[in-house]
């Protein structure tokens, strides 16, 4: 049987390690697009190191996609660019 340590990370250590603010982090999250946070605590979360890792490493074979702010829709200069 393998019994490979799991660590689980809080969210200052996983801001640090992906690059990200805290909203993006969350709102990628809702949006199924990175790691569900666990309880470790009612009121105590973290993130496990592994799934932190895979997602980083998918990122590294993932093109970069234009952004697209869906609240906001797209850019004005975007639109005078193509002649609206």
């Amino acid at each position: 049987m393998n019994h490979k340590a799991t660590r689980i990370l809080r969210r200052p250590e996983v801001l640090q390690r992906v690059g990200l603010s805290r909203t993006a982090v969350y709102n990628l999250q809702k949006a199924g697009a990175f790691p569900a946070h666990v309880l470790i605590t009612p009121r105590c979360a973290g993130w496990l190191e592994a799934e932190i890792d895979e997602w980083i490493e998918s990122r590294r074979s993932t093109p970069a996609a234009p952004a697209f702010c869906p609240t906001k829709g797209p850019r004005k200069a975007d639109a005078a660019r193509q002649g609206k």
